[in-house]
């Protein structure tokens, strides 16, 4: 079944294959070209039912297949290496088997029987001269927990395994039954620097269901929103860059810009990460016409500052030595990975939710699609740069042409049996929310993808062959959540 981005459907008309007929079905669909944008499972009428979300970038329109699977199915992942990560989460959720999976294990260690969280059965090699490093789940500074560990030949890595889990908070587990009042704090706390990100995402879900749009002012301010929270992160990122190859300039200069961009955002709606300012059925925070010429001022200031703090990275030789071929993911291995925004585009892959599959304001105003080739430290750095200027000038379009009329909606109660997919081109990439609502039209399933889902074996594979020292600037030059994974 076709579906739009931000759209619902009845879900009796999903169809529901068997098993068989489900397998070949999205092993064709991500062979001729789209994305695994969702696929979960959840309990309907006794029995655990799998959903598939295929986005096809190119017709920008949504596919919807589910099946029930029983115990065990043959897995996906041999021929669809981006579903490795759901299969996994899929068996540990619900203890449902896909046989054949090549390495099925836990990615956040639910809280079961005997289960301690961080142990687990690690890969390893095996050699005179081969070397395991551990790194985490605690790290220095203020950084969220993680565990990596590394099998090494000599300075070489060999192969990178990504532990997550340590912070799992079951927030999907929570949104079941709702929504209700504590329903918009959770999907504002699932990942804080995408704030802005998840609660379109969410907010668009709820719209779907009700069958309603949120008014074109509030489009517009949302995606104000979500392009300084674009900018706020992409540049602390280039300064984190900058910092990890000891390029002191910029990595001070972004540090304080960044901070400029999140004092943008409580402009606009009292808090600097943008909550209490996404709410369904529109925006609970208006831009009056002083604001917005205060907004652009600022604005011009931190993009004249950023491009002179930025561009002293392009002009040393010295960064580009470190940025350059390192960690390099191919164009081939990031479309069989399903990698999606700055970490895709980097690597060739021309795909951004705004364009190809565009929602909200984005269905009527244009904003380029910033992309690379060499798909290293490099590239993603560039693709973020090149991001950052094109939000700063979308950002100024916007404001001098705000759209009238209402701020907000009522929001009708949720009918029940459908279900509804959104899309949203957070900083990071796709995010995905899929809710389906029961008999009394509250949420019986609803599932998040945040990007780092798709993300985080991506930098288990730039790392391989690198060397070990490389790791800091490969994990920035990704920037992936940890609390958007361990939901």
């Amino acid at each position: 079944m076709t579906l739009h981005n931000g759209r619902s459907a009845p879900l009796a008309e999903v169809p529901l294959l068997g098993v068989g007929e489900f397998r070949a079905a999205v092993i064709e669909a991500v062979g001729g070209g789209r994305g695994l944008s969702a696929f979960f499972g959840w309990r309907h009428e006794g029995k655990v039912r799998l959903l598939a979300a295929l986005s096809d970038d190119s017709a920008g329109r949504l596919s919807l297949l589910s099946c029930e699977p029983g115990e065990r199915y043959p897995a996906l992942t041999p021929a669809v290496p981006q579903a490795h990560w759901f299969e996994r989460e899929l068996h540990e959720e619900h203890g449902v088997t896909p046989e054949g999976h090549p390495w099925l294990k836990p990615v956040r260690f639910l809280p079961k029987p005997g289960a301690v969280c961080g142990v687990t059965d690690f890969f390893q090699l095996k050699g005179e001269e081969v070397h395991e490093v551990a790194v985490g789940p605690v790290h220095a500074g203020v950084i969220e927990p993680g565990h990596f560990r590394f099998q090494c030949h000599g300075e070489r890595v060999l192969h990178l395994e990504v532990s997550l889990g340590y912070q799992h908070r079951g927030v999907e587990r929570a949104l079941r039954g709702g929504p209700d009042k504590r329903t918009i704090h959770y999907i504002e706390t699932l990942a804080g620097d995408t704030t802005v990100g998840h609660a379109w995402a969410y907010c668009q879900a709820v719209e779907a269901l009700a069958g309603m749009e949120a008014p074109a002012r509030a489009s517009a301010l949302r995606a104000v929103a979500l392009e300084l929270e674009r900018i706020a992160n992409h540049i602390g990122d280039l300064g984190a860059l900058a910092g990890d190859v000891g390029f002191l300039p910029t990595q001070a200069y972004c540090g304080r810009i960044r901070g400029d961009a999140l004092n943008l955002t409580a402009a606009l709606c009292g808090n600097r990460f943008g909550r209490n300012l996404v709410r369904p059925g529109g925006a609970a925070a208006d831009l009056d016409g002083g604001l917005a010429a205060e907004v652009l001022s600022k604005l011009e200031t931190l993009r004249a500052d950023a491009a002179g703090a930025v561009n002293l990275l392009w002009d040393s030789p010295s960064v580009a030595e470190r940025f350059e071929r390192t960690g390099a993911v191919s164009t081939d291995d990031c479309r069989r990975l399903g990698l999606v925004g700055p970490a895709a585009r980097a690597c060739g892959v021309n795909l951004d939710v705004r364009r190809d599959l565009p929602y909200g304001i984005y269905r009527y105003a244009m904003i380029p699609v910033s992309s690379w080739h060499t798909g290293d430290v490099f590239g993603r750095a560039q693709v973020r740069w090149m991001e950052t200027q094109r939000s700063i000038q979308f950002i100024r379009e916007l404001l001098e042409g705000l759209p009238g009329g209402p701020l907000r909606k009522e929001v009708a109660a949720l009918p029940p049996g459908r279900v509804a997919v959104s899309l949203v081109e957070g900083w990071r990439g796709e995010i995905c929310h899929a809710a389906v609502t029961g008999a009394d039209g509250r949420f019986e399933a609803y599932k998040v993808v945040d990007p780092s889902f798709h993300n985080w074996f991506g930098l288990a594979y730039a790392l391989r062959g690198q060397g070990i020292s490389d790791f800091p600037l490969c994990n920035k030059s990704f920037d992936l959540s940890y609390c958007g994974h361990d939901l």
